[in-house]
């Protein structure tokens, strides 16, 4: 068993991406940054598309670095956020440019679909919660506007597969990005014919299903020599991002709440087995899979895409504040002084954030923030608030006891306001990091798939002894946490 590896990990976030080096002794795991570049949706006629080929352009320019380490790089692995993907024709060549999961097509098509399915039976099927971004509607959006990429389209790649493609030359799909799609079926782990049927959706489009640590195939000759690596192995890792920062989080017990905080929030538990009852679909909650066969019992709450979008349009309009300035302006406001359902759809579309937050407060009949300082601090004890429900609805509803420890993970775990303000308003110590969860994860499913961890527990006792983790003790008073709950629950 070869036990000192370096590994490549490429993680594709909303965005920006990034790729990482992994040297890993068989003991601990060190990461070098190789290489950094934003991921910049873009507006075409009347759609919002991912710049897919200037991902592969960036991934070779990563590839180029990695061979000028000198290092003998053993595998490859690959990331990004769920349920868009791209469609290949049976020339192998792309068809069209794939959509971004913000795109206004799927607007509404969750009541089109109770009309085709009722909801409870997709549920049923699926276990996955309703969102209007998930792939079953991106599909369903192409299929009612009869758009012709699907009468051409050969096989249909989630984004993770779509760049695997891209390098190696084979398709299939991993297993946990698949989990995101509301076309997957979490007893079998394979694809709903029940849903592609009801649906009208292609079987033929469909490829097998990888768990994570399948070797995918290997990096094609002419991309190799072109970069001046070997013909490295590419492995299907854990390649939905959320399942790769919970796999590397690092708890002792299996009695843990995590939230994988960025753009999004991600917040849950893991589980051995999906729940498919009608409680978990009320508070929408979804089965996603896991790594070594478990499941992520989560649900998405807006993140940090709040106060990026607040940021882009102040940086627009004024002078340039980094995140540092934000967060000290955040903690120096008023505390407490109004409260947002950080998940009301007035905040999903790229916009001006600042003037939706305070439109919700004006429209929700409470104070106005203004200035940068207050309305950060709104969004922060906000989604704070947030974090709370979405906790309790996991102990008291669904799992009907209380969880050990709240992980937190990804990149939003190095802001220290917000770990605060999630200790003071769920009353319970939080852990906040490794910060590169996504990337430790990806990483270490690497290794796994060179044999080098042997499960699930080696692999986290492998991120504990890599990385420090910070501790965060909730307030001593928390009264002005429990009414802004209050205010959240009538809110809500």
């Amino acid at each position: 068993m070869q036990k000192h590896l370096n590994l490549l990990c490429f993680d594709f976030g909303a965005s920006s991406g990034r790729a990482i080096l992994g040297v890993f002794d068989g003991e601990k795991i060190e990461l070098t940054d190789l290489h950094r570049f934003s991921n910049d949706p873009v507006k075409l006629n009347d759609r919002l598309v991912w710049d897919v080929q200037r991902f592969l352009y960036e991934m070779k320019q990563a590839l180029t670095k990695a061979a000028k380490t000198g290092l003998k790089i053993d595998a490859i692995g690959i990331d990004t956020w769920g349920v868009d993907y791209g469609l290949i024709g049976v020339d192998g060549n792309l068809v069209g440019i794939p959509v971004h999961y913000r795109d206004e097509r799927t607007v509404g098509l969750i009541e089109e679909a109770a009309k085709i399915m009722p909801k409870q039976q997709i549920f049923e099927r699926t276990g996955l919660a309703f969102l209007e971004l998930n792939t079953l509607y991106q599909l369903l959006a192409m299929i009612r506007e009869d758009d012709p990429q699907l009468k051409i389209a050969d096989k249909l790649l989630m984004m993770p597969d779509l760049l695997s493609y891209f390098l190696t030359g084979e398709m299939a799909t991993e297993y946990t990005i698949a989990s995101t799609s509301q076309l997957i079926d979490p007893g079998t782990r394979d694809w709903s014919d029940e849903i592609l049927d009801a649906f009208g959706i292609p079987r033929h489009l469909m490829t097998k299903i990888q768990q994570p640590g399948e070797v995918r195939g290997v990096l094609l000759k002419e991309i190799a020599d072109e970069v001046g690596l070997d013909q490295v192995p590419v492995i299907a890792v854990a390649s939905h991002d959320t399942a790769s920062a919970v796999a590397a989080v690092p708890a002792s017990t299996e009695n843990f709440a995590f939230l994988s905080s960025g753009t999004w929030s991600l917040l849950g538990t893991e589980i051995k087995a999906p729940m498919r009852d009608v409680k978990l679909m009320d508070a929408n909650y979804s089965n996603e899979g896991g790594l070594c066969g478990t499941t992520r019992l989560l649900k998405n709450i807006m993140g940090l895409w709040i106060i990026s979008e607040c940021q882009r349009e102040w940086d627009r309009r004024e002078d340039a504040v980094d995140i540092v300035e934000l967060v000290r302006r955040a903690e120096a406001a008023e505390p407490f002084f109004a409260v947002l359902n950080v998940d009301d759809p007035s905040f999903n579309l790229p916009g001006d954030m600042p003037a939706r937050v305070q439109q919700y407060c004006e429209r929700t009949g409470q104070r106005v923030p203004k200035g940068r300082g207050q309305i950060s601090r709104v969004v922060y004890e906000s989604l704070a608030l947030k974090y709370r429900w979405g906790v309790e609805r996991l102990e008291q509803d669904l799992l009907g006891h209380a969880l050990d420890a709240f992980h937190i993970v990804g990149g939003g775990s190095k802001n220290k306001l917000l770990n605060q303000f999630t200790a003071d308003a769920l009353g319970k110590t939080v852990y906040a990091g490794p910060s590169e969860g996504t990337a430790i994860g990806n990483l270490l499913v690497q290794a796994m798939g060179l044999g080098a961890i042997e499960d699930l527990a080696a692999l986290r006792r492998v991120v504990r002894r890599s990385f420090p983790v910070e501790q965060y003790q909730p307030c001593a008073d928390r009264a002005g946490w429990d009414k802004g709950y209050q205010t959240l629950l009538g809110l809500l």
